[in-house]
């Protein structure tokens, strides 16, 4: 069993052509709400190749923390601002975390 808790939903959006920027612009704010459900990190991020594809990650105490942000209002409403910018289906995934890191630069 890992002796990290919580979940780490990933979710992969299919961006139609054209459509990148829009998406990007109407959906980073969302990605970042996460923080308001109970997430304690998150992440958007965006193919160099192409600039089509996003995954989105978040990590959040329990699967339920994340369905509430996923099925509240906020997120539906955006989601439904930019159905005409992603391919349907959307798939979260939901991992356990075996171990994490990060780096902080130092200050100056």
């Amino acid at each position: 069993m890992s002796q990290h808790s919580g979940v780490l939903v990933e979710i992969k959006w299919a961006i139609n052509p054209f459509r990148g920027n829009a998406f990007e612009e109407v959906w980073t704010p969302a990605a970042e709400a996460a923080l308001d459900f109970g997430a304690t990190q998150w992440a958007l991020y965006r193919s160099k190749e192409g600039g089509l594809d996003f995954t989105q990650t978040a990590l959040f105490p329990s699967v339920a923390d994340f369905e509430r942000y996923w099925y509240s209002e906020e997120i539906a409403a955006v989601r439904i601002q930019a159905s005409g910018y992603y391919q349907v289906p959307i798939l979260p995934t939901f991992h356990s975390l075996s171990g994490m890191g990060a780096i902080s630069p130092v200050a100056s």
